[in-house]
């Protein structure tokens, strides 16, 4: 056998592939099952081996965790200075990513693949850096455990009962250019946990002997990290022989390969595949071929085919529909891409004439499976599926078609007559002088083959046989002399009409099977178009009512059948939530099946196994957390299931509706947990503030208080003046905190009113300082409003609150004696506001941050405060139609601006006096 030619895409694919791998630099993975194996002592080793050379070699991050073998392995290493990050009151030690990237050597060490770097750095997690090291050309070593990969980690924590928070996606681990696995005997492993080289101190051990490295977890994810490791050494195997387009098997793993068809045999032959696979431990496919011969396949040979493929597929194996001409020759293709070593089909016990005179697909795979094993299992009929009824099971004989081919075969005699009449008449005239035959036999013969061909694209294959095989008697009949007679005169004839016969019969054979695909191709692009049309209404679409009105209206026009949608209440008990009610008939009989498919998330009723008996077809929707609810099918003809085709389309359209379903859901309760999660920040935010604002002014009251009370006669009036003077000011601390909370429960709830009426703006300043005299006494306080300054329609005791809180705030956050100032000017017919201060400013991030509830700064922050004060500002201000902003000041400290419409015909300060 010739060596196949290579496919030139796949080589400029490799091509491509290997010139992005040159210029990005090379992961090497130390793999290990668990902490204590030896995975940074082991990229270390390899990092001295490289640095001796002459490689640049750099320590990123490398972890000792106090191990002095570790440390001293660094000792010849350069180490990259860590970046410290400030997190909590906590400093941290980082990675620094700008800094290896300016350096750029050739290897650099990145200890704990997994881990998650602290807030503020540029990536999220240390992967990351790693991806970002790569494109720049550096090549990294380093390390991860087996629990941290992401799709082992929900393995790992039923094993362990310990759930891993840092988790590595697959790819970065698939990807890799070179995994070490670090393997380590678990006994040996707990000898080192119990020396100290595992984890620092006696009691972290004794923990971990407890819990995580108990000798059972370490056996399990030891034997996770050698499956792992030899899956990636397979597929490294299977793309080096596509690399190098080696046909032949590497027998490296028993894969077993079994052959489905539309035999009544298929089923145990899958089953003996699977018993197979289960006694080697071995991967197993199920493989089903469609050619062009089989395009005319009768509904029930298609059907039982799917039948098999499904019941493949329940047994664990991967199924897989190839396309082709021959099956043997794509069988074998696919065998030797996956390195199947066994192949597995059956034999039914008669042999068919076609199998005696052309051979069958067990002897061609016999012939050419090369290295490959093939196993015949005796073909027995499935016991458990019922012997087919002969007599019910016969197809009516379509006679109209038949009968249609007969008349072609009449019509197209007719037109060669007549084109024999007329070519006779024209020479007898002596129009046409030509010597040999009236007409060439040829001409007619195809006339003959036109309408075979039109037979074929009409009424399909066994109409198309019988019309060229009435064709070819016709034209012996009424053209070939002697005429009128099966008797031939020239033994020539002979091979025109075994020439025209095969000739018919093949051109009736392509016919059918291009109309046979392309009513398949015109079939599935319909269901296409009609799954696509779906999915992109659900996509667009919320709620549940919504989204299951659009999957029952769907599936009722595609399947042409009524159906209804039923979904849980509280109580889990289902009720009809899509669809017509009345007309499916729904009854206590139909709810209780459609009930227990909801329970147990499997198909019941017609067309199945489970309560066939039921006037429809029950589909529970599954998604990924359940079963969420049901679809209802009933055909439009009363008691015909649907097909095995259909069946499946209609499983994808549940499906998809299903995922639609729980997103919706899903996206809801995200809505709600962040609510939730407002609110429980701003309770708790709420708690903090007024436990600690209310503690604090009642504690001077009845400090004060008790001396008065209890206090002699040594009491100085000046004394008592000042106690007395305490309690007023805690007291009027209090009310103001008591006031801002009210206020801004009044201003959510939509109770407040804004009464609006002209007024000076000098007023509603003059009122706010004269309220924080004592406050800010000892500041300097300007006021710059123009004379000309029109009055302001507003609500005058709420101006004068948001006044009294922006000139609170900034005495809260400046320093002592620092001026403050008030600005007023007309930009775009509204009054603009400005109080700005000379404090330190606003921190980076909160300009906008600093309007919301319960938010309060640090810097010169000693006065207290629930932090509401700037959000009931900005309630106020947005209830009279305006505007609030704040933000630095070029020469320091903070403005904050707001502005206020003014209306039309509003007088200025100047034309009311």
């Amino acid at each position: 056998m010739e060596p196949a030619r290579p496919d030139p895409d796949v080589l400029l694919q490799q091509v491509q592939a290997e010139e992005q791998r040159r210029q990005r630099g090379r992961l090497k993975v130390f793999f290990g099952a668990t902490a204590g194996v030896g995975k940074t002592y082991a990229m270390l080793e390899a990092a001295r081996a490289r640095r001796a050379e002459g490689l640049d070699v750099l320590v990123g991050v490398v972890e000792a965790h106090g191990r002095k073998e570790t440390e001293a392995l660094l000792q010849s290493l350069d180490v990259l200075p860590p970046r410290w990050v400030e997190y909590r009151n906590t400093k941290l030690r980082e990675f620094d990513l700008g800094a290896a990237l300016a350096r750029k050597p050739a290897i650099i060490l990145m200890d704990e693949l997994a881990h998650t770097n602290a807030p503020g750095s540029k990536n999220a997690k240390r992967w990351e850096d790693v991806k970002e090291l790569l494109g720049a050309g550096i090549s990294v070593y380093t390390t991860i455990n087996v629990q941290h990969l992401e799709s082992l980690n929900d393995v790992v924590a039923r094993i362990t009962h310990v759930v891993v928070r840092e988790t590595v996606p697959d790819s970065i681990f698939d990807e890799a250019d070179e995994v070490e696995l670090i393997d380590l005997p678990p006994d040996d492993l707990l000898q080192r946990l119990k020396q100290g080289k595992v984890y620092l101190g006696e009691q972290a051990a004794e923990r971990a002997a407890e819990h995580f490295f108990r000798k059972g977890n370490l056996i399990a994810l030891r034997e996770l990290a050698l499956r792992r490791t030899a899956d990636r050494v397979n597929r490294q195997a299977e793309s080096y022989r596509q690399e190098k387009s080696i046909s032949g098997i590497w027998p490296t793993a028993e894969r077993i390969l079994v052959c489905v068809g539309p035999s009544p045999f298929s089923a145990r032959v899958i089953r003996a595949a699977r018993r197979m696979a289960a006694a080697m431990r071995a991967e197993w496919i199920a493989v089903s071929v469609e050619t062009p011969a089989q395009a005319g396949l009768p509904e029930k040979d298609r059907e039982r085919t799917a039948q098999n493929m499904h019941l493949a597929e329940q047994l664990g194996a991967e199924t897989i529909t190839l396309t082709g001409t021959r099956i043997v020759d794509e069988i074998l293709a696919y065998a030797r891409k996956r390195s199947v070593t066994k192949i597995v089909m059956g034999k039914p016990e008669r042999t068919g004439w076609r199998e005696r005179l052309f051979g069958s697909v067990a002897d061609d795979l016999f012939r050419h499976s090369g290295e490959i094993d093939v196993f015949i299992i005796k073909g027995e009929a499935d016991e458990s599926q019922p012997k087919p009824d002969l007599i019910a099971s016969t197809r009516p004989v379509p006679w109209l078609r038949y009968g249609s081919a007969v008349g072609m075969v009449i019509l197209c005699t007719g037109i060669d007559a007549l084109i024999r009449f007329v070519v006779e008449r024209a020479k007898g005239t002596g129009a046409l002088e030509r010597p040999g035959p009236v007409v060439a036999e040829a001409n007619l013969v195809m006339v003959y083959l036109a309408g075979v061909v039109l037979v074929a694209s009409r009424w399909g294959r066994g109409p198309a046989v019988l019309a060229s095989v009435l064709s070819v008697a016709a034209f012996d009949f009424f053209f070939v002399p002697p005429s009128f007679t099966f008797a031939v005169a020239d033994a020539q004839y002979v091979f025109t009409f075994a020439v025209m016969l095969g000739v018919a019969l093949l051109f009736s054979s392509l016919t059918a099977q291009i109309k046979a695909q392309v009513t398949d191709a015109s079939t599935r692009e319909r269901r296409t178009a009609a799954l696509y049309a779906m999915t992109r209404q659900l996509s667009s679409s919320r709620g549940t009512q919504r989204l299951l009105d659009i999957a029952a209206r769907h599936v009722s026009q595609v399947f042409e059948s009524d159906v209804v949608g039923l979904m849980p209440d509280a109580s889990g008990r289902l009720d009809v939530m899509a669809g017509n009610e009345a007309v499916f008939s729904l009854t206590a009989r139909e709810r209780g099946v459609a009930q227990w498919v909801f329970d147990t998330a499997q198909s019941a009723g017609l067309g199945t196994e489970t309560l066939p008996s039921a006037e429809a077809l029950y589909i529970p929707l599954i998604a990924n957390r359940g079963s969420v609810g049901v679809l209802g099918i009933r055909p439009a003809r009363l008691g015909r299931p649907l097909s095995v085709e259909q069946m499946n389309l209609l499983e994808t359209f549940a499906s998809q509706a299903a995922l639609a379903i729980e997103c919706d859901r899903l996206a809801d309760e995200a809505n709600a947990s962040q609510v939730q999660a407002e609110t429980e920040k701003s309770r708790n935010a709420l708690l903090s503030s007024v436990s600690h604002d209310l503690r604090t002014p009642l504690a001077g009251i009845c400090g004060a208080a008790s001396s008065l009370l209890e206090g002699d006669q040594r009491l100085t009036p000046a004394a008592r003046q000042e106690l007395a003077e305490s309690i007023y000011e805690q007291s009027n601390r209090m009310s103001r905190l008591v006031t801002n909370l009210l206020e801004m429960t009044k201003l959510e709830s939509g109770a407040v009113k804004v009464n609006k009426e002209p007024c000076p703006l000098e007023e509603v300043v003059g009122g706010a300082l004269t309220r924080l005299e004592k406050t800010l006494d000892g500041r300097e306080v300007s006021t710059r409003i123009p004379a000309d300054f029109p009055l302001v329609p507003v609500d005058v005791v709420l101006l004068e609150q948001v006044f009294f809180n922006l000139l609170d705030n900034a005495a809260k956050y400046t320093p002592p004696k620092s001026a403050i100032e008030i600005t007023a000017s007309m930009v775009a017919g509204d009054a603009v506001v400005e109080v700005s201060d000379h404090g330190p400013g606003l921190a980076a991030g909160d300009e906008k941050r600093v309007f919301e509830k319960f938010y309060r700064g640090n810097a010169y922050h000693s006065a207290g405060g629930v932090g509401l004060g700037l959000a009931i500002c900005r309630a106020i201000v947005e209830a009279h139609g305006g505007k609030i902003s704040a933000a630095n000041r070029a020469g320091g400290g903070a403005a904050f601006r707001f502005s206020l419409p003014l209306g039309k015909g509003t007088a200025s300060s100047e034309e009311r006096r």
